[in-house]
C-alpha cells in the first residue's frame, strides 16, 4: 500500500465568527444622551483586515430611529473613520455626538483604502456594512428602512456610488460634500498645467489600478454619474468655487445627470470655498452641516430639533 499521506487541513475551520452574531462593543457615553459602540466588526473580507465601524447612539429614543452613515475621505488612501476634516475638530459635542442627539443613529465605518484592494473593494465593503446594520437592527434598535448616506470627498464619492449601486429603497438619500463623481472627466475639470491626466500615482489612479484615460472601463465603472437611474434617491450636493483639490464642476456633473433622469437635486455651491471647507466662515461651515441634518430629517421623516 501506498502512503497517502496527511489529509489536509480543513481551511474551513479558519473561516471568522458571523459578525451579525458577534457581541457588540461596550458602550461610552461620549456625551449627555449618547451611546458610543466603538470598532464593532461588520465584516472580515478574505485576506484582509476586518473591518470596523462606530454607532453613535441616541440613548432616550422611544423606537427604532433613522440612520446616517458617515464616510470619511483621505483620497480612498487615508482617512479615520470619526473624522470630518478640521473644521469640525474643536466641536464640543462632536458632530457626530449632535446627530444623536438629534434622534438620529450615526454610523462611521472602516472600508479597504487604495493601498489594501482596488475599486470595487470599497463599494462592497460599503454594501456590507448596510446590509451588516439591516442584520442587528433589532439589536441597535435602527429603522434601516430610513438611512442616509453621506459622505465627505473620496467618502462623498463612495456614498453616492453607494446610493446609486444599491436596491432601489435601500438607501433613502445622499449627501455629499466636495466630492469626485465622474472619474474620467477630472482631466477635463482640473487645470491642464497642475495635473497629468496619465500620472500612475493620483488618488483616482491608485483607487482604479491606472490612469483613468488608461483605466477607461473601471473609471467609468466607479464614478456615481455612471450610474444615475429613475430609481435614484434624493440627493444633496455641497462644493466650494474655489475647490483645488476637486473641481466644483463634479458636483455640477452629478447634478445634471440627475436632473436628466427625472431627479431634483439640491446643488450648492460656496462661493470662495476651497477643499475641506477651507476659506469659508464658521457661520458657512455650521450652515452646511445644518443643511445636512435638516436633508436628513426630510428624507427619513425623523430625528428632532
Amino acid at each position: 500500500m501506498t502512503d497517502a499521506g496527511p489529509a489536509p487541513f480543513p481551511l474551513h475551520l479558519l473561516a471568522p465568527p458571523d459578525p451579525a452574531v458577534l457581541p457588540l462593543p461596550h458602550p461610552a457615553r461620549p456625551a449627555d444622551g449618547v451611546r458610543l459602540l466603538r470598532g464593532a466588526v461588520y465584516a472580515v473580507p478574505d485576506g484582509s483586515r476586518p473591518l470596523t465601524v462606530d454607532l453613535w447612539l441616541p440613548e432616550d429614543a422611544a423606537g427604532p430611529v433613522p440612520v446616517v452613515v458617515f464616510v470619511h475621505g483621505g483620497g480612498w488612501r487615508t482617512g479615520l473613520r470619526d473624522d470630518l476634516g478640521p473644521r469640525f475638530r474643536h466641536w464640543r459635542p462632536g458632530p457626530f455626538a449632535r446627530l444623536a442627539r438629534a434622534g438620529f443613529a450615526v454610523a462611521c465605518p472602516d472600508y479597504r483604502l487604495s493601498g489594501e484592494a482596488p475599486h470595487p473593494a470599497q463599494r462592497d465593503d460599503l454594501a456590507a456594512c448596510l446590509a451588516w446594520l439591516r442584520a442587528r437592527a433589532a439589536d441597535l434598535g435602527l429603522d434601516t428602512t430610513r438611512t442616509v448616506v453621506w459622505g465627505e470627498s473620496a467618502g462623498g464619492h463612495l456614498a453616492a456610488l453607494t446610493a446609486l449601486t444599491r436596491p432601489a429603497g435601500t438607501v433613502s438619500g445622499c449627501v455629499t460634500w466636495y466630492a469626485p463623481t465622474d472619474l474620467p472627466a477630472l482631466a477635463e475639470d482640473r487645470p491642464k498645467d497642475a495635473y497629468d491626466a496619465h500620472d500612475p500615482a493620483t488618488p483616482e489612479a491608485l483607487l482604479l489600478g491606472g490612469a483613468p484615460v488608461e483605466r477607461t472601463g473601471p473609471a467609468r465603472d466607479a464614478s456615481p454619474v455612471t450610474h444615475v437611474g429613475p430609481q435614484a434617491p434624493p440627493f444633496l450636493l455641497l462644493h466650494g468655487t474655489d475647490d483645488t483639490l476637486v473641481p466644483a464642476r463634479q458636483s455640477v456633473r452629478l447634478a445634471e445627470a440627475l436632473r436628466a433622469a427625472g431627479h431634483h437635486p439640491d446643488l450648492r455651491l460656496l462661493d470662495g470655498g476651497d477643499h475641506l471647507w477651507v476659506g469659508l466662515p464658521d457661520e458657512d461651515v455650521e450652515d452646511c452641516y445644518t443643511r445636512t441634518v435638516d436633508f436628513a430629517r426630510r428624507c427619513t421623516g425623523g430625528g428632532r430639533a
